[in-house]
Parts: structure tokens; C-alpha cells; sequence
């Protein structure tokens, strides 16, 4: 049961890393936006700190925690860096892919919280996806408002 948990804590570990990554990325790309991209890095911070909460509970299991995101999350970031230089780092582009990527996140810690986690564990990844849920919809409002620019 603890390795499951540790397994369970460990995927959203990469799935928080893919975010950070991404958002990273992201904010690369956005070379005229700087309100946008001082958004797009607080997210990153956001991110990071999420990484390291899990990590600390990881090690409680005397597994060792992930320190790197998925193969998946490596496609994806690929996937935006050719978009972004297709559409000439177009924010709504950008965005849009930001937002792909937190519909992962948000699937992967609903996934998880349908586990039978700890109490002290579900308060933790509860409280990290009513993060990633907000990111998600802050994500989208911007895009949104990108969108009536093109």
C-alpha cells in the first residue's frame, strides 16, 4: 500500500515538473508580453513548490522521489516549441498549449484523489488541485482574451 501511495505521489511529481517546464517554456516564447510572461513564470514558482511538497512526503515512503517530468510532458513541451515557432511566439498559441497542459495536470490529480490516499496525503494533493484548478482557469481567461487580439 505505502509503495502504491509513493507511486501515486511520484506521478504527480512529473506531472508537476511537466508544468514547470512547460510554463518555463512558455514564458521563453513570449518575448513581447512581459505582464504575460511574469504571470506564466509565477505559475512556474507555483509549480516548484508543489514539487518539492510531494517529494518530502515521497521520501516518508523510503522511496526515492521523481526529480524529472514524463516522457509525455517532454513530447508536449516539444510540440510547443515548434508551434510557437510557426506562429511567430502568437500568445493565444501559446496559451492554448498552456492550457493543454494543465487539462493533463487536472486529470492526472483527479486520478488521484479517486485513490484511497491518507488523510494527511489527500489534504496535501487536494489542496495542490484546487491549485492546478485555478491555473487552469486563469490560463484559459488569458487565452480567452488573447483570442479577440487575433
Amino acid at each position: 500500500m505505502s509503495n502504491d501511495i509513493a507511486n501515486i505521489l511520484n506521478d504527480l511529481i512529473k506531472t508537476s515538473k511537466d508544468g514547470e517546464e512547460g510554463f518555463i517554456l512558455a514564458a521563453q516564447h513570449l518575448l513581447i508580453e512581459q505582464d504575460l510572461k511574469s504571470i506564466i513564470l509565477d505559475r512556474t514558482e507555483g509549480c516548484k513548490k508543489a514539487v518539492e511538497v510531494l517529494q518530502k512526503l515521497v521520501v516518508q515512503f523510503a522511496v526515492k522521489p521523481e526529480e524529472s517530468g514524463s516522457v509525455l510532458g517532454a513530447v508536449h513541451r516539444g510540440w510547443l516549441n515548434i508551434k510557437s515557432m510557426l506562429t511567430d511566439d502568437d500568445a493565444y498559441a501559446i496559451l492554448a498549449e498552456c492550457e493543454r497542459g494543465e487539462d493533463i495536470a487536472k486529470s492526472n490529480y483527479s486520478k488521484a484523489l479517486s485513490h484511497d490516499l491518507p488523510d494527511d496525503i489527500r489534504i496535501v494533493v487536494q489542496h495542490q488541485y484546487e491549485g492546478v484548478l485555478k491555473n487552469h482557469d486563469l490560463i484559459k481567461r488569458l487565452r480567452d482574451k488573447h483570442a479577440t487580439k487575433k
